[in-house]
This record gives structure tokens, C-alpha cells and sequence, in this order.
């Protein structure tokens, strides 16, 4: 077949008789239309880390004012070890809903447990905040060791351990 001249209006080239047109290339597949919307988009990780290290951080800091009114104004000593736990338990939730999928797990469960132990020993110190507003004279260790003993360092460790434990 001979090339025909392109039509000098269009710049477009004529067609031979009996020539067959070009196929036509769709925008794109039509399987697309079966597919569902686009999914939706990532919260990005940075977001979410920080909620969920912002989220760790209020559940310490509640659960430091719950050890100290719990300690301190109802007297309660063995429920501490509940506090504590629960305590531990809910950071390392936390640090695991927020945490990086990239990141490393060892980091994580440094983090979750620092916060868990700030919280449990904020919440001993508040123990002592308040037998000072009783009319206290003790220090602070020394007070701790005098009226809860082992306890002490038996919340932390559960706390921590915990902590440690759960993180993800």
C-alpha cells in the first residue's frame, strides 16, 4: 500500500479504502470498574507514634494519681500491685498502637517500660506528698520502706515487667 498524503487541514493521514482503523486504547482497564474506591489513606507514622506515646504518658500519670490516692487516702497496700499492673498493661498497649511498624521492637519496650516505671514511681512519690500534708517527717525512701516495704519495689517491677512483656 502507498502512504497517502497527510490532509493539509487536519495534518491527520488519510485512509486507503479497505485500510483497517488503528484500535482505539482505553484510559484504562476495564476490570477497574469492579474494583472498590480507593482504600483509604494511612495515618502517617509519625501521627500515630506520638498519640500513642501522649496516650502512654496520661495512662502513667493516671496511673500515679490513682496509687497515690488509693495509697494514701484510702490505705490501701496489696491493690497497689493491681494499680501497678493495670498500669503497665495499658502503656505498653499504648506504645504498641502507636509504635512504627519499622521500628524496632527493643526500642519500644525500652520506652513502654521507662514509662510504666515513671509512673508507678511518680505515683509512690505522691504516697509520700501526701503523708507529708498528714504530718509526716520522714524522707521519701525512708517513708516508703517504713509504711509499704516490699511493695515498692515490687510495683515497679511488675510495672516493668509488664510493660516489657506486652509491648508488641
Amino acid at each position: 500500500m502507498e502512504d497517502e498524503p497527510a490532509d493539509e487541514g487536519t495534518g491527520a493521514r488519510q485512509r486507503v479504502p479497505g485500510e483497517r482503523a488503528p484500535e482505539r486504547q482505553l484510559d484504562r482497564p476495564p476490570s477497574e470498574r469492579y474494583q472498590e474506591s480507593e482504600p483509604p489513606l494511612e495515618e502517617p507514622a509519625g501521627r500515630s507514634s506520638a498519640l500513642g506515646l501522649v496516650g502512654a504518658v496520661l495512662v502513667a500519670v493516671v496511673g500515679a494519681v490513682a496509687i497515690a490516692i488509693a495509697g494514701g487516702r484510702l490505705t490501701i497496700t496489696a491493690g497497689l500491685l493491681v494499680i501497678a499492673a493495670v498500669v503497665g498493661w495499658l502503656v505498653a498497649g499504648l506504645v504498641s498502637f502507636g509504635a512504627d511498624p519499622g521500628a524496632g521492637r527493643t526500642g519500644r519496650r525500652v520506652t513502654a517500660t521507662i514509662i510504666a516505671l515513671a509512673g508507678v514511681a511518680l505515683g509512690q512519690i505522691g504516697l509520700w506528698v501526701i503523708a507529708r500534708q498528714e504530718g509526716g517527717t520522714l524522707g521519701v525512701t525512708d517513708y516508703l520502706a517504713e509504711v509499704f516495704g516490699f511493695l515498692v519495689p515490687l510495683e515497679l517491677t511488675l510495672a516493668g515487667a509488664i510493660a516489657w512483656w506486652r509491648t508488641a
